[in-house]
C-alpha cells in the first residue's frame, strides 16, 4: 500500500468511525442518517478493495534461494 493509498485508507477509516459514531448517537434525522449510511457503505467497499489488493500481493510471495521474495503485483492481470 503506498504512502498515499495508507492515507487515504486511514482517512476512509476514521471517517467510518465518525459516521458510526454519529448513526449510534440517534440524534441525525432519517434522511441524514440515509445519507450518511449511503457514504460509510461506499467507504467500506472502497477500503474491502484495498485490503483485497494488499492481501494479493501478499499471497504473491514466493520461495527464493535466500529468503522470500516479492513479485510484482499487476492488479490488471
Amino acid at each position: 500500500m503506498s504512502s498515499s493509498n495508507k492515507k487515504s485508507f486511514e482517512k476512509s477509516l476514521k471517517r467510518i468511525q465518525e459516521i458510526v459514531d454519529i448513526l449510534e448517537e440517534g440524534e441525525a434525522d432519517l434522511e441524514k442518517s440515509l445519507a450518511l449510511f449511503e457514504e460509510g457503505a461506499g467507504l467500506i467497499k472502497e477500503c474491502s478493495k484495498e485490503l483485497d489488493d494488499a492481501e494479493q500481493k501478499l499471497s504473491l510471495l514466493v520461495k527464493g534461494e535466500d529468503g522470500p521474495v516479492f513479485e510484482n503485483f499487476d492488479k490488471d492481470n
